[in-house]
């Protein structure tokens, strides 16, 4: 499939109740309304294409780069890009989705450090969605490389922006079930945070409680299996 046989498909799987509950979570009138259902039939059909990834990001429509960043190899993008690419979000939707392209690319943990100290909402929730991404999956980084991220999430969580209040929870809950000695960490900085306030629009979504979050994730991991 070439890019103008994809936008012709994302247009004819749009919905107008799609659009609308994508509307309450921030995303712009350029969009379709595609369900997720039907970008991986697409995603599974096209499979990898690096080429048409890049074509399907410059659109700026904002299913287009959903499917983009299925289909996009990570091995193949370069640091330029993922700079372009992350000055163009504009919605927590299309950050998360970056967020964890970018966590499968060669330069997650620079672009994590560069990002986290961002001002920008958008940019400042990539770096912590990666912070997130890196303590659930990378298996090489030690304590140590943790632990300050920690001090300043304690430190500047309440004065942050909006999407950026979500991301830094998220990377807090991430770490504190990566290791014992991070959980007691992170329990204690949860805890001296206390509650979390972020505007979620008009949904219905929340941001968890760390401290409940870690404890009944780990819970559950350390749970006997049930027969």
């Amino acid at each position: 499939m070439d890019v103008n046989e994809v936008i012709q498909a994302l247009q004819a799987y749009g919905t107008e109740q799609n659009r609308k509950v994508y509307r309450r979570h921030g995303v712009g009138e350029n969009q379709f309304g595609v369900s997720f259902a039907n970008l991986k039939a697409l995603k599974k059909q096209i499979k990898t294409d690096h080429a048409l990834a890049q074509q399907l990001w410059a659109s700026g429509n904002h299913e287009a780069r959903l499917l983009a960043l299925m289909i996009a190899d990570p091995q193949a993008a370069t640091l330029e890009l993922l700079q372009v690419w992350v000055q163009d979000l504009d919605n927590y939707v299309i950050t998360d989705a970056f967020s964890a392209f970018a966590s499968q690319t060669p330069f997650a943990r620079q672009l994590m450090a560069r990002w986290t100290e961002e001002d920008g909402e958008w940019v400042g929730q990539a770096g912590w969605d990666l912070l997130a991404h890196l303590a659930m999956k990378d298996a090489q980084l030690p304590e140590a490389f943790f632990e300050p991220y920690l001090n300043t999430i304690e430190a500047e969580i309440h004065t942050r922006k909006n999407r950026v209040r979500h991301a830094m929870n998220s990377a807090l809950i991430a770490i504190g079930i990566r290791t014992p000695a991070l959980e007691q960490q992170a329990l204690a900085a949860a805890q001296h945070i206390g509650k979390v306030q972020v505007d979620h629009g008009q949904t219905s979504c929340k941001t968890p409680d760390a401290t409940a979050y870690i404890r009944k994730t780990l819970a559950r991991k350390r749970s006997p299996a049930r027969g």
